[in-house]
């Protein structure tokens, strides 16, 4: 549709129509979308239920709404799906799929199986953030240095994502029941919680043209990377499982998705919100006033404690002693060069703006998530809601955010509060994500460590 505006020399000029400002690159994009879709439905319409169909076909104008809104997720899009489509081709033998060609194609065993993809990913995020801090430090240097570290966060995210839909192919070649996409247990829901985080971050580093905010994001990426590591080589949580009957429904993947965007959009929002208060009191001598920096290292070294104390961590004691001692590391040396990290963070307007943004995307999201667990729980258990602990915490988080919001937008809640409070909101949301499934037990209880 077109519109007229009132240009500076009076006269009225006709602006172009959405549809209108797209290049042919918009619509290449589009053609390839829908054919990639015709193309699924063609080859795993067996695979589907009804309500499959119609999330496949829902996905295609989301997909392509999102390459023509962002121009960076259309490369990111079409490199994984180059990626995944070489994958799923390269574990085709003479008899059909093999997934045994994983341990002989050489790309496939190094960089495309699924577990290969993973691990990567997990490496290049800590490269990520290794590189962020160090543009943080490094004056001559900073400009590279945070550059690197924001497209190596591109190549972990894209690792990510094709890791995801290897896995999700992998498990379908393992047995027809078995098949499913993973979303469905710790492992694969951190994956997502990591590529989520980062995507949301890398949009706000564009609008906002800073990349000083990634160094305090990717810590909490990094955190979650490290349980995922533990998990992986402890637990052997890579290994795919079937589902569940309380999981075997298409509920699942609509649900988990929309509670991880509000899971990781919190995390970003409190990240943010901590790193606002060490500019804040970067000049501040009196240790107690220095709350935020000492309060969140006994917070990460509380990690470890509790995962021992429910004898989760037995198995990797060592493990966790090392991730208590690299957290303190990080937390010594924030509070060391909290002067240098103040002059190069963004402002305090930017820092606030975008953790407002981030919390009400990420509350809006969790309201739909919680709505649909409603709809599913009642299809499953035969009650929308039973006061079961995960949904207990799911309510109470969803409380906390709506008091924040609701704050912000009546009463004009900024700076400090909103800070401590989005960090406070991280803890609650933290507990809900994985604590629960750690110290309480109930119809949830298939999420346990």
């Amino acid at each position: 549709m077109n519109t007229t505006t009132l240009a500076h020399n009076g006269t009225l000029t006709l602006n172009e129509g959405y549809f209108a400002r797209r290049t042919w690159g918009d619509w290449l994009f589009a053609l390839l979308a829908v054919v990639g879709a015709v193309i699924a439905f063609q080859r795993y319409h067996g695979a589907m239920d009804i309500y499959e169909k119609w999330i496949l076909a829902g996905t295609v104008p989301v997909v392509i709404w999102l390459g023509w809104f962002w121009r960076p997720v259309r490369n990111l899009i079409l490199v994984v799906a180059a990626l995944t489509l070489l994958a799923i081709f390269s574990y085709q033998g003479d008899a059909g799929a093999d997934l045994r060609r994983g341990d002989t194609v050489f790309w496939l065993k190094y960089f495309l199986s699924s577990q290969s993809a993973i691990l990567w990913m997990s490496m290049i995020f800590f490269m990520s953030t290794v590189f962020y801090w160090g543009g943080m430090f490094i004056r001559s240097q900073q400009d590279a240095l945070e550059g690197l570290g924001s497209k190596l966060a591109w190549v972990a995210v894209g690792l990510a994502l094709i890791g995801t839909m290897v896995r999700w192919y992998e498990s379908h070649q393992i047995g027809p029941d078995i098949g499913h996409i993973p979303v469905s247990n710790l492992y694969e829901v951190f994956v997502m919680f990591c590529w989520m985080t980062a995507l949301f971050y890398l949009y706000y580093e564009a609008q906002y043209k800073t990349r000083a905010m990634g160094a305090f994001v990717m810590l909490v990426v990094s955190a979650a990377v490290g349980f995922l590591l533990w998990y992986t080589l402890v637990r052997e949580a890579h290994e795919i499982q079937p589902l569940i009957p309380a999981l075997q429904s298409w509920w699942m993947k609509l649900h988990v998705p929309a509670n991880f965007i509000g899971y990781g959009t919190f995390a970003l929002a409190a990240m943010l919100g901590f790193a606002y208060l060490i500019k804040q009191q970067a000049d501040e001598k009196r240790w107690y006033k220095l709350a935020p920096i000492w309060i969140f290292g006994i917070a990460l070294c509380f990690v470890p404690i509790a995962f021992r104390q429910r004898g989760v961590g037995e198995a990797g004691g060592s493990y966790w002693l090392g991730y208590a001692l690299i957290a303190a590391m990080i937390v010594g040396g924030i509070l060391l060069g909290r002067k240098r990290i103040a002059e190069r963070l963004p402002s305090f307007e930017v820092l606030d703006d975008v953790m407002y943004k981030s919390i009400a995307v990420g509350f809006a999201f969790f309201t739909i998530a919680t709505v649909l667990g409603a709809l599913w729980a009642a299809e499953a258990w035969g009650g929308y809601w039973s006061w079961d602990p995960k949904e207990t915490w799911a309510l109470i988080v969803w409380l906390n955010y709506a008091a924040w919001l609701h704050m912000r937008l009546m009463k004009g809640l900024r700076g400090t509060v909103a800070s401590w409070w989005a960090l406070a909101g991280l803890a609650i949301t933290t507990f809900a994500f994985i604590g629960v499934n750690m110290f309480l037990s109930g119809l949830h209880s298939y999420g346990s460590l």
